[in-house]
């Protein structure tokens, strides 16, 4: 039975349970910025519905929330970015996913090759309507919100302090981080790496050896992936950039940033065309036209990210094709070689992670990774159905 289906006196219940066993314990608390973080003690909150036996609670810290004790592994969880889904279905939790900020940014074209591997995106509060409204998170009743609050009020600007505090307070704790960029002023606290993340979040659900499985194929993959990668004068460079359906100009997005979604680019040590060009990179108002591409003329093309619901012909028989066809657009090298391809999702999860990977190297090194596959698909998908093998 959901919350939704409770009576108004078992939902009272529920939460007065978890309301009374919230006790400060001297969590960290580390702010956003100065004057718009969350700015009070942490209160470390016991979740999940009373139980008849015993449970062992246990903490996971990450900032800028600090620490937060959980009873019960969370039954429903609120994410924000698709990074943080992608988590979860990893960790075989993805039927606990609650809500996304734009369905339209979760893209989850790679999990039909993982047998079992699913969600239901349909299925999915979408948070973001104009804004973000504090009705959805009382209406989903999430036993936890895995969202850095901070990015609610300085990156959206949606929410202030006393909209946090009310959610926290009325409906669960926050915990989470801002990782698929690092390039916002306001978060002046730790980072972490996309696989630092998913290990605070396999803390979360208690699913350690799941995660630990996983980051053995990555880091399989990884090793070697590297091993047989060309000497970096023989890697070509590529200009990461926003576009359209047919495109006519360009936002540029540096690859030489750091940032969960760029991780795949750096393990394949591709390099940043708009290196030493003067480009700054994404601020949401610098445009590049043809002319001005053409002048830096990379070796490569990364469309990014609306392009990420097209297979490859897909996108060669529509994208690629007009600028193929267009004047200025058909006289750069990467039209010219065929090297215009998909940028990848913005918010790059665990699985999203090794597929991106396994496609940059076939994409951009074809003479060298010639195998149909770079990892087994068949075992990540009884880890993530099934669980590892013990």
């Amino acid at each position: 039975m959901t919350d939704a289906d409770k009576t108004p006196r078992e939902r009272s219940t529920r939460r007065d349970y978890i309301k009374g066993a919230g006790l400060i314990a001297g969590g960290s608390l580390l702010a956003g910025c100065a004057s718009d973080a969350v700015s009070e003690p942490t209160a470390t909150e016991h979740r999940g519905t009373p139980a008849t036996t015993e449970t062992e609670s246990y903490t996971v810290t990450m900032e800028p929330v600090g620490t937060v004790e959980f009873e019960t592994v969370p039954e429903t969880i609120a994410p924000f970015t698709a990074d943080y889904i992608d988590m979860l279905v990893a960790l075989g939790h993805g039927d606990a996913v609650q809500s996304i900020w734009y369905r339209g940014r979760y893209k989850t074209l790679d999990y039909e090759e993982l047998d079992g591997v699913s969600i239901d995106l349909d299925g999915l509060t979408q948070l973001w309507n104009d804004g973000v409204s504090k009705e959805p998170f009382y209406e989903m009743d999430a036993d936890l919100h895995l969202i850095d609050p901070n990015a609610l009020i300085d990156w959206l600007g949606a929410w202030d302090q006393s909209d946090l505090t009310e959610i926290r307070e009325n409906v669960a704790p926050f915990l989470g981080n801002l990782i698929f960029r690092r390039t916002d002023d306001w978060h002046d606290y730790r980072y972490y790496s996309l696989y630092e993340a998913f290990e605070k979040v396999a803390e979360m659900v208690q699913e350690q050896a799941r995660f630990e499985a996983i980051r053995s194929i990555h880091d399989e993959m990884v090793e070697t992936v590297q091993a047989r990668l060309p000497a970096p004068a023989d890697r070509p460079n590529a200009a990461l950039v926003f576009a359209g359906e047919e495109p006519e100009e360009f936002t540029p997005y540096r690859i030489n940033g750091n940032g969960a979604n760029k991780e795949h680019f750096q393990t394949l040590g591709i390099f940043d065309a708009f290196a030493d060009t003067g480009v700054e990179g994404y601020s949401g108002s610098e445009s590049l036209d043809y002319e001005a591409l053409l002048e830096i003329d990379p070796d490569s093309l990364l469309l990014r990210y609306h392009r990420e619901g097209k297979t490859r012909e897909e996108f060669e028989n529509s994208v690629l094709a007009y600028m193929k066809d267009h004047e200025v657009g058909s006289q750069l090298r990467a039209v010219q070689n065929d090297r215009v391809f998909r940028g990848g999702p913005i918010y790059t999860g665990p699985l999203h992670n090794l597929f991106m990977i396994e496609r940059y190297a076939k994409a951009y090194f074809p003479d060298e990774f010639t195998e149909t596959h770079l990892f087994d698909r068949e075992h990540l998908a009884e880890i993530i159905t099934e669980g590892p093998a013990e």
